[in-house]
C-alpha cells in the first residue's frame, strides 16, 4: 500500500550558464570586441585628424622641404608638426608690438566690410571664450526641467545675458545663458535664458557629461569599462539571455 505524499515536489535547481564550445567563443568574442573597439575608434579618428591636416598644410609646403623628397614614402604627421610651429611663431609675433599693430590693422580692415565684420567678430569671441581660458563658458554642468515638469535634462551652463537681453526678458530674477545637447550628437541641441533657480548645479565635468549625452545614459560617470571585468560581464550577459529563456518556457503539466 503506497502513502500519499503531500510535500510538493522540489523545483528544478536554475540551468546553468551554457558553457559550451560555441558559448565560449561568443564570451571571447564579446570580450575582445569590447576592448579593441573603443581603442580601433580612437586610432581611427586621430589617424583622420592627422591626415586632414596634412592634406591642408602640404599643398603650402615647398618640394624642398618635405620628406617624401628625399624617401620612398611620405611620413604622416609632417602637416601637423608645421602646422603646429606655426601657429605657435604666428602667437610669438602676435605677443609683440609689431605683431599687435599688423592684428590691429588687419582688424580695422575686416570691420570696414558689412558681412565679414559679423562673421569675424564673433568667430573672434568664441575662440577667445574657448581658448583664452578668461572665459566662463561652459566650466559647470547642470539640470533644467525640460521638456515637461518632471522630466529633466543636462544643459551646459554660459554666461549671462548682457544688459539688452537682461531688461527685456520678463520678471526680475536672474537668467543664466544655458545650452541643452541633444543625444548622441553632443554639438547640436538648444540654446535658451532660464532663471537662474530653476538651475540644479551638478558636480560634474562637462567632459562626463557629453559622455553621458553621447552613449545616451548608458556610459555614467565613474563607470570607465575594466578590461578585466570584460569577460564577466560577457558571461553573465549570455547567463540572463539564457534565465530569461527559461523563464518564457512553459511549465510541465503536473501529474493528478
Amino acid at each position: 500500500m503506497t502513502t500519499r505524499d503531500d510535500a510538493p515536489a522540489p523545483l528544478d535547481p536554475a540551468p546553468e550558464p551554457h558553457t559550451g564550445l560555441m558559448g565560449r567563443f561568443r564570451n571571447y568574442f564579446l570580450t575582445g570586441l569590447i576592448v579593441t573597439g573603443p581603442i580601433a575608434i580612437t586610432f581611427y579618428l586621430v589617424w583622420w585628424f592627422v591626415t586632414w591636416v596634412d592634406g591642408v598644410v602640404r599643398p603650402f609646403i615647398p618640394l624642398a622641404y618635405r620628406p617624401e623628397t628625399y624617401m620612398p614614402y611620405v611620413i604622416p604627421g609632417w602637416g601637423l608638426i608645421v602646422a603646429f610651429f606655426t601657429l605657435t611663431l604666428v602667437g610669438f609675433l602676435a605677443a609683440n608690438l609689431i605683431g599687435r599693430t599688423l592684428v590691429d590693422v588687419g582688424e580695422t580692415f575686416l570691420g570696414r566690410i558689412p558681412a565679414v565684420r559679423a562673421i569675424y567678430r564673433g568667430l573672434k569671441q568664441v575662440f577667445e571664450t574657448l581658448f583664452s581660458g578668461k572665459g566662463s563658458s561652459f566650466r559647470k554642468v547642470g539640470l533644467v526641467e525640460f521638456p515637461s515638469p518632471g522630466m529633466w535634462s543636462i544643459v551646459l551652463i554660459s554666461q549671462s545675458p548682457n544688459e539688452d537681453v537682461a531688461r527685456s526678458l520678463p520678471g526680475q530674477e536672474e537668467h543664466v545663458s544655458v545650452f541643452l545637447p541633444c543625444s548622441p550628437n553632443p554639438t547640436t541641441g538648444f540654446f535658451f535664458y532660464v532663471p537662474k533657480s530653476k538651475i540644479i548645479e551638478v558636480e560634474m565635468s562637462t567632459e562626463d557629461a557629453a559622455t553621458v549625452i553621447m552613449s545616451a545614459g548608458v556610459v555614467q560617470p565613474g563607470s570607465a569599462p575594466d578590461p578585466k571585468k570584460a569577460a564577466a560581464l560577457a558571461g553573465m550577459a549570455n547567463a540572463a539571455r539564457i534565465a530569461n529563456a527559461s523563464m518564457l518556457q512553459p511549465e510541465p503539466a503536473k501529474a493528478e
